[in-house]
């Protein structure tokens, strides 16, 4: 709601608020005005004193006398009003309002701030980057306490120090200014706000996961969310730009609720809250605990008590009437010390019970849901303890109409946060995220949704309508939903909402909904991969600060550029805006190369281009090695990796057809053809004939691809196809395949190094026993046992080969291999037995791995049709189909002939999981059906 205030107003309410607070800072030095308002023969005011009034402080009567407002105000009105914000508008109010964070811009705001010197050793150039706290180093580790510690410090303070001493507040107050603007100039971003600021964790606790009336940064398409850090827009450019410089990460000013679900299982996040909780309660109780009794409290005489650091050594405690010779020095520190310690105990203590309890009868809940719960709720009980108290002194002398109008309607806004708070689940904030996203699929679809949707708009929709809404639009064919999801899942890569591994749980439930099986996401990730292999690096941590830093720059540098040609003198390398530039957003030499092609979108598809051929360069190499006579006799395995690398080489090219197809007659395009046409003829014709390499695309061929283009991919080069390669050669690129994201790629690639260098095979196993699929374990661990085994003494991956090479099998995704795999046997039977009769129930599909077998068919004339079986070929896959019994007899007819046994059940699973298996499995059996007709 309020992030879509502009920043330039906001900037204004900043100026204005930030120049109150100083003012009321300085009235605290000097203030002749207010006092008069506080004296007891004032006509109207509400703050006068009444003289008969009695403030018991440990058994004496405390004198009244008229005093200024300035720490009244400041403790009864503004520490309250900060707490409130907090609850009802969340921290993107407070945010873009707190006087303290706009004063630590200041270095900022003048360029005055500490800068890393980086110099690049191969070219000697020297660049400048702000400097910023690593997630790695001490305070990136331990903020939390740092930031809980001086919020312990401050209240201890308060009590001791500068409750009512304006001299003593004035120089606590000058004080965190100063450390502010020290920070600003240390450190880059909102490095105050994130890594010291005392209000922090208050503003965690109260904010955390949404206030009442705050808006929701993963849903909508607004690029500036919450309180992101932003700049004021110019006279050029009408939209004002993201200035966030990635100071942490997850960063609540970007998403608040994803910082909240981050946190939650941490251990300091579990100190903070119960923590919290017993601070602010041993806070207000040790008022009593010193005065014998609230009056001293809501009296608020603590607030002007002219002798407050005469009272330091006196007794800290009164009770039961007799005072307790424990100075005020020490009771205050051990008080609030007891109660964080008891709050933090007690509040463990209960969420192990309600853990215990909430398994046996919420079953369905998860730790990680009842812990936020239980957040929930002491949030809203310190809440409103916090109010019972805070600004009490001040309510109390307004009619008492106002205050039950005061008191209904904090209740009444703290129960609303309640009720929205409870509900939320971090299930529920990815499933809303990943709809959203899919929503910007659906946009750039161009689908006509407008008939479906009733005069609403598709942000209308709720999370659950936009997936029904997919399913009935006539338009969503299966391309257009592989297109829509690989978009989905190219943006929670990039975003490093999720990496490699852990897409596929991340995703699951907007699978469901589309309806997309694993082997389909395998897929997509496959396309991803090979499109841009760096989105799936596991090395390169990506997030989404950082990607908000480099678009940032971007935008930046864009209208640096639009300026800069007003000024033909002046080029975007030797500008120092642009220097500039690149130390506020920390660019590196790589991110600014990256940055400076992709402004010009057709240079961008050009070096992708180059990128591609390069890659396909490297494969074809690789396809080559895999063609060596040396493997030969491994063919069963060899054909795994050919095929997986031949399906990665079709990739690549219609990736580049696709480029091409953008470029048309750019004079960059041709030689690019050019290169393509040559290094891969073969598969590149069957492409353009079948028009298969553009999705959703159905316009004739001559429409996709300029002429000349197309001359140049179809018009003959030189060729090299040199087969002759070193067994060094062939055994680099079988490592490299070790190395592969596919674990049966994995282990095949092993086992075929063991087979022709056992030492190596068994030194790269060596490294495989740790941080690997549990196939690689195993492989690896049987290859340290026996290097150059034979196939048939790796059962793990003997079953998965041989499943891949069969007819019914062929191609099949690696995660759905692995589990028919796990669930198949091998039996072997001798020359002369029988495998199967006729008349037995067919509970399991037959495949031949090894040996000789024949069927055995009756005919009507009482002849027996006999059919050879070979290696890879099913058995009795019609009677399995249709769980009927068996119309044949399987006979064995060599010794040791292997047969691969797959139950039925999963079988039949598979079928119900994988929509394009089922399809595969009909043609198959189609063509078996036709074949068996023409032969009768």
């Amino acid at each position: 709601m309020l992030t879509q205030i502009p920043e330039q107003i906001m900037h204004r309410v900043r100026w204005v608020l930030t120049i109150a607070w100083l003012a009321i800072i300085a009235s605290l030095i000097y203030d002749p005005w207010t006092t008069r308002f506080t004296v007891a023969d004032h006509p109207w005011s509400p703050f006068r004193i009444d003289p008969s009034t009695c403030v018991l402080v440990q058994g004496n009567c405390l004198t009244e006398q008229p005093y200024p407002l300035g720490t009244t105000i400041f403790w009864g009105a503004i520490v309250p009003a900060a707490i409130f914000i907090l609850l009802i508008f969340g921290h993107e109010l407070w945010r873009r309002i707190c006087p303290l964070s706009f004063l630590s811009q200041i270095p900022r705001a003048l360029g005055w701030q500490r800068q890393h010197k980086r110099e690049n050793k191969k070219t000697g150039k020297v660049r400048y980057e702000l400097a910023k706290v690593k997630a790695d180093s001490w305070l990136g580790r331990n903020y939390a306490s740092v930031q809980f510690t001086w919020l312990f410090v401050g209240l201890t303070g308060r009590i001791l120090f500068f409750n009512a001493d304006r001299l003593a507040l004035t120089i606590w107050l000058l004080g965190t200014i100063g450390c502010a603007i020290t920070v600003g100039y240390l450190y880059g971003g909102k490095t105050w706000c994130n890594y010291f600021c005392p209000m922090a964790p208050v503003q965690q606790v109260y904010s955390e996961p949404g206030g009442l009336l705050s808006s929701k940064a993963h849903m909508g398409e607004q690029k500036i969310t919450q309180s992101m850090c932003r700049t004021l827009p110019t006279q050029e450019e009408e939209k004002e730009q993201s200035a966030c410089v990635a100071c942490q990460n997850p960063c609540i000013d970007i998403d608040s609720e994803r910082a909240y679900w981050d946190s939650l299982p941490k251990p300091e996040t579990t100190w903070l809250r119960y923590g919290y909780v017993g601070l602010v309660v041993g806070y207000f109780v040790y008022y009593y605990l010193y005065a014998g009794s609230w009056d001293y409290y809501f009296s608020g005489y603590w607030a002007r008590q002219t002798d407050q650091l005469a009272s330091l050594l006196e007794p800290g405690f009164y009770l039961g009437g007799q005072a307790i010779n424990i100075p005020k020095l020490v009771a205050v520190p051990l008080t609030l010390g007891l109660f964080t310690l008891l709050g933090y105990g007690l509040g463990r203590g209960a969420e192990r019970w309600i853990k215990y309890y909430s398994r046996r009868a919420y079953p369905s809940l998860s730790p990680e849901q009842i812990r936020h719960r239980i957040f929930t709720v002491i949030t809203f009980g310190v809440f409103n303890f916090f109010f019972i108290f805070s600004g009490r002194p001040l309510i109390q002398l307004l009619p008492v109409k106002i205050q039950y109008v005061y008191e209904l309607g904090l209740v009444s806004l703290s129960t609303l946060w309640l009720y929205k708070t409870w509900r939320r689940s971090s299930s529920l904030y990815s499933r809303e995220g990943l709809a959203s996203r899919f929503r910007k699929q659906l946009f750039k679809l161009q689908l006509n949704i407008a008939q479906f949707l009733d005069g609403r708009s598709i942000d209308d929709l709720h999370t659950n309508e936009v997936y029904v809404l997919a399913k009935v639009l006539p338009g969503f064919t299966k391309e257009k939903r592989h297109q829509a999801y690989k978009g989905v899942v190219q943006e929670v890569l990039e975003e490093g909402y999720a990496n490699y591994s852990s897409s596929l749980g991340v995703l699951q439930q907007m699978r469901q909904e589309l309806g997309i099986t694993d082997d389909e996401h395998q897929d997509v990730l496959e396309e991803l991969g090979v499109e841009d292999p760096d989105l799936l690096n596991p090395d390169r941590q990506r997030n989404l600060e950082n990607q908000i830093r480099l678009n940032g720059y971007r935008k930046s540098l864009e209208r640096l550029m639009i300026l800069q040609k007003l000024q033909p003198d002046v080029t975007p390398t030797n500008s120092p805006e642009l220097q500039a530039l690149q130390r506020q957003y920390a660019i590196t030499p790589q991110e600014e190369e990256w940055i400076m092609t992709g402004l010009d979108s057709g240079a961008s598809d050009v070096r992708r281009c180059e990128f591609l051929l390069a890659q396909l360069a490297d494969l074809i190499s690789g396809f080559r090695a895999l063609h060596q006579p040396i493997l030969q006799e491994h063919q069963a395995a060899l054909t795994l990796l050919q095929e997986s690398i031949h399906h990665k080489e079709e990739l690549i090219v219609r990736s580049i057809l696709e480029i091409l197809s953008k470029l048309e007659a750019d004079a960059a395009a041709l030689p690019l053809a050019k290169n393509l046409g040559s290094l891969y003829p073969v598969v590149l014709e069957e492409l353009l004939e079948s028009g298969a390499w553009l999705v959703g695309v159905a316009s004739p061929l001559e429409n996709r691809l300029h002429p000349l283009v197309l001359e140049q991919l179809t018009t003959p080069g030189e060729q090299s196809c040199a087969l002759d390669l070193s067994t060094a050669d062939i055994l680099a690129y079988l490592e490299l395949l070790v190395d592969d994201r596919n674990p049966v790629i994995q282990a095949v690639a092993v086992y075929l190094v063991a087979q022709i260098h056992p030492q190596i095979g068994q030194e790269i196993s060596l490294g495989l026993q740790y941080e690997r699929h549990p196939l690689v374990q195993e492989t690896g661990k049987l290859i340290l046992d026996q290097p150059q085994a034979p196939l048939s003494e790796f059962p793990a991956l003997e079953k998965i080969i041989y499943i891949y090479n069969s007819d019914f099998f062929h191609r099949l995704h690696s995660q759905t291999l692995m589990a028919l795999a796990a669930r198949a046997e091998v039996r072997t039977y001798t020359s002369g037995a029988l495998i199967t009769e006729v008349g037995d129930t067919c509970r399991e599909l037959l495949l031949l791995i090894a040996g000789e077998a024949e069927i055995q068919r009756p005919l009507a004339s009482g002849e027996i049709h006999r059919e050879a079986l070979r290696p890879g070929q099913t058995l009795d896959e019609l009677e399995v189909l249709a769980h009927s019994e068996s119309q044949s007899t399987i006979a064995a007819l060599s010794a040791d002939t292997r047969i691969l046994a797959i139950p039925v059940e999963a079988f039949d699973d598979l079928l119900d999981v994988d929509r394009d298996f089922a399809r595969r499995v009909l043609e198959l059996e189609s063509r078996q059906l036709q074949k068996f007709i023409r032969s009768i």
